[in-house]
């Protein structure tokens, strides 16, 4: 009996340590699984969501109709949850503290979704969630790459860098979910971006992360973009902050590989940091742009306008899907040139980045600029020639 009992017990560990090696030689195939997991939970968020009443209505921030469900953000941590709990929690040696820090965040979001959270509440919301991941989990900034000539920080400079650059992103994100399928589409771009790069590193359990969550985000995409009137979900804060939150850490962890040499030198990225911003290009710069332009107006910056880059991309005439694919496709583009840059001096590629962003950003104003006055010239003859017909 006790030996029938020890072969069953083997042949279980065997069989169990076979599937994870399985999906340690394919660790894109993670990504089919949280895809599977999402795709089969979805309806019941759906329905939960109407029968609780956890919907958005219209109003005159918002171009839909009809009450949409605003907890697609469950969904996503679902079925990303269940996938790093069977395939990475413990192989991870931070995952315990990571997956506190995602709870935290997810709960702040759906928070903010229901009760409308203060700027100040949501922010200390984030900062209790980026403790569990800068403070226990310790992954965070700890190396300048020479920028401003710095290399090793120190302590204190490191958690101040590192909490910054969490809510930073973490909002950047928030605030670029503003049309249909655009933070669910950026996300799946980063998260591929940083899984595709860690499993080239080797980075298994990091890789494994990413193609977990880029799985999660498709299902959500279809259902935000291709869900109709009666299946349409937004992802709602929940869904954002989860995002910033673990791209965050990619961040980190991305640099922090790179200022070790823990890389192949193929893969090596001396300019880190600034490969970061690059990737990152679209939420990064525009939420600059628009905190300073509330500043330059008096108003604070958290005051909400509809001056995005996805609302100025409507104002030319495209629909939701249309700035979607603008902006998906630019991201491509600042991907390319992080690849092309990625050792490059940080200055040089920083500037060309912010260039490039303030480039683009002019020739949209103009595209709006010209819009307009096309728009009230027909305005204005049309209202002549009715007055003359009267």
């Amino acid at each position: 009996m006790c030996a029938y009992t020890w072969q069953t017990n083997h042949s279980h560990i065997r069989a169990t340590y076979t599937v994870h090696q399985f999906f340690d030689t394919y660790p894109f195939l993670t990504g089919l699984v949280s895809f599977f997991l999402g795709f089969l939970f979805m309806p019941v968020v759906l329905k939960i969501a109407k029968e609780k009443h956890f919907v958005v209505k219209p109003n005159k921030r918002m171009s839909h109709t009809g009450e949409i469900p605003n907890i697609g953000g469950i969904d996503i941590c679902f079925s990303f949850m269940l996938t790093f709990l069977a395939f990475e929690y413990g192989s991870l040696k931070e995952s315990q503290f990571l997956l506190i820090g995602l709870v935290v965040i997810l709960f702040v979001g759906f928070a903010d979704d229901l009760l409308d959270l203060s700027p100040l509440s949501k922010l200390l919301g984030e900062m209790l969630a980026g403790i569990a991941m800068i403070g226990f989990a310790d992954i965070r900034i700890t190396h300048l790459h020479g920028f401003l000539g710095v290399e090793q920080m120190s302590v204190a400079g490191s958690y101040v860098l590192s909490f910054f650059v969490l809510l930073a992103v973490i909002n950047a994100l928030n605030l670029i979910d503003g049309v249909d399928g655009l933070a669910s589409g950026l996300g799946i771009l980063y998260c591929l971006f940083f899984a595709v790069w860690f499993q080239l590193s080797g980075e298994l359990s990091w890789a494994i992360l990413g193609y977990s969550m880029t799985g999660a985000l498709a299902v959500f995409f279809i259902y935000n973009v291709f869900g109709g009137s009666k299946r349409k979900i937004f992802m709602g804060d929940s869904g954002s902050l989860l995002l910033g939150y673990l791209l965050t850490a990619f961040v980190f962890r991305f640099c922090t590989m790179n200022a070790y040499h823990l890389v192949p030198d193929s893969l090596a990225c001396s300019a880190a940091p600034a490969v970061c911003v690059c990737v990152l290009s679209v939420p990064i710069f525009d939420t600059i742009r628009v905190s300073l332009t509330r500043i330059w107006h008096h108003r604070s910056p958290f005051s909400p306008d509809k001056n995005h880059i996805h609302h100025l991309l409507l104002r030319t005439g495209l629909n939701h899907i249309q700035t979607t694919c603008v902006l998906l496709a630019v991201t491509l583009l600042f991907i390319g040139l992080a690849l092309i840059g990625r050792n490059w001096n940080i200055w040089l590629l920083t500037a060309v980045d912010f260039a490039l962003c303030t480039i683009l950003t002019v020739i949209l104003w103009r595209i709006v600029d010209l819009k307009t006055r096309n728009n009230s010239v027909e305005t204005h003859c049309c209202t002549v020639d009715n007055d003359g017909c009267g």
